[in-house]
């Protein structure tokens, strides 16, 4: 019985270093295809790519991952993601509001000058992102409040 287990031991230890091994060699072949297409990309473009390009496709393959994702979501999964929602939304309420007040940072700013107060077109678009971020958290809740009034027993 004894031999049986130690058997078992040898066979599962040689396939975890056979798992390992191969592991290894898949990480190895997507190292060099991934430095292959670095490299392609560097030689097609002389070694210079815009960023507002990389921006400009991120934001592309964003609206479409976002449009996918919402119109595959069933009703009953509406409003805990609507929660979720609301908690992106409070965070880009916090940013905005720092950007909004980049010069009420107190002592330190007033000792600093101000020039280190903020460009003025930042506080404009903190209080746009704070109106715009306000309006969808509120929204959020109300069509949240509905959906589960949608659940109530009428009585």
């Amino acid at each position: 019985m004894a031999t049986d287990s130690q058997t078992i031991v040898d066979r599962a230890q040689s396939a975890a270093a056979a798992a390992r091994a191969a592991a290894e060699a898949a990480q190895n072949y997507a190292d060099q295809v991934a430095g292959a297409a670095g490299a392609a990309a560097h030689a097609a473009t002389g070694g210079a790519i815009d960023p507002f390009i990389f921006r400009l496709a991120i934001f592309v393959l964003a609206i479409f991952v976002g449009y996918y994702v919402v119109w595959s979501v069933t009703p009953a999964l509406h409003t805990p993601l609507m929660s979720v929602t609301n908690a992106i939304s409070s965070v880009i309420v916090v940013g905005a509001l720092l950007s909004v007040g980049v010069d009420a940072s107190g002592a330190a700013a007033a000792a600093a000058g101000p020039a280190d107060s903020g460009p003025a077109w930042a506080r404009i678009f903190g209080f746009i992102a704070l109106v715009l971020a306000s309006v969808n958290i509120f929204g959020g809740f109300l069509v949240t409040e509905r959906m589960l009034a949608m659940y109530k027993k009428k009585g």
